[in-house]
């Protein structure tokens, strides 16, 4: 049976805090808004699709802690600006940004299409570098904050047959290192995580596209199991926490100890 963590009882390190977590609406992204969320911060759930944030929203309310949705399209910079302007207008700050939202083209460079490619950058990039530069200058002025940027394991380790995502993860990985780098002397930490194989919608739906099962996933990592949403999402809240002020600048690899290849 697999222990899953959970928040201890009256640990609140986000009390008072405001949270912004896109990609939220299911997977990872949503588990990272309702740890968040239930260690006290206020969190903006953002997805492009609205129903799924909303969703998510419910669910934290329901546990009686504190979200609001917010749908945006990460592709348009104009968006990404106006979706952190308008948190700090209602909120007077942003404590947290975690850039969670992904796509994964599948295929290698002979499979590829333009689409896939700029489709990959537009998302997994492009739009980190958007909503940073908009909330950085907001957490200078308040003495500091903490973005946690979501990498991956193929990114640090590339497998075959898919070159758009495990180039555009070596991106984030970069793109991590050098934000902390140029804003950590203002207070500001940027670090980011590296999942393995993590159980989410999106996973067994390709397995049951391609007949693979969970169980063959499992039997790849030395730990014994692929990774849980929650497990994800524990790591996430550390690295946003105070329990982490020194780490800058780190991608944390979270696999089981799992090689990629």
């Amino acid at each position: 049976m697999i222990r899953l963590p959970e928040v201890p009882e009256g640990v609140r390190r986000f009390a008072g805090r405001t949270a912004l977590v896109t990609g939220a609406g299911g997977g990872i992204g949503s588990a990272i808004a309702e740890r968040l969320a239930a260690e006290g911060a206020h969190v903006i759930v953002c997805d492009v699709r609205e129903d799924g944030a909303n969703e998510v929203v419910d669910r934290i309310a329901a546990a009686g802690h504190s979200a609001e949705a917010l749908a945006f399209d990460l592709l348009d910079p104009k968006a990404c600006a106006a979706a952190v302007n308008d948190v700090v207008a209602r909120h007077g700050k942003l404590d947290v940004l975690v850039n969670n939202a992904g796509v994964n083209r599948r295929g290698h460079l002979l499979e590829l299409s333009d689409e896939d490619w700029d489709l990959s950058f537009a998302v997994n990039v492009d739009a980190i570098f958007h909503l940073c530069r908009a909330a950085v200058p907001h957490m200078i002025e308040a003495g500091g904050g903490a973005i946690v940027n979501t990498a991956s394991q193929w990114g640090l380790y590339p497998v075959p047959g898919h070159l758009a995502y495990n180039v555009t993860k070596a991106a984030v990985v970069a793109l991590t290192k050098n934000l902390a780098r140029d804003h950590a002397p203002q207070g500001v930490r940027v670090n980011a995580v590296a999942p393995g194989e993590v159980r989410t919608p999106m996973l067994e739906s390709n397995l049951s596209r391609t007949g693979r099962s969970v169980a063959d996933l499992d039997a790849l990592v030395p730990y014994g199991r692929i990774g849980e949403t929650q497990e994800i999402a524990a790591l996430v809240a550390f690295l946003a926490s105070d329990e982490a002020p020194y780490l800058c600048g780190a991608v944390v690899e979270i696999t089981g100890a799992q090689a990629a290849g």
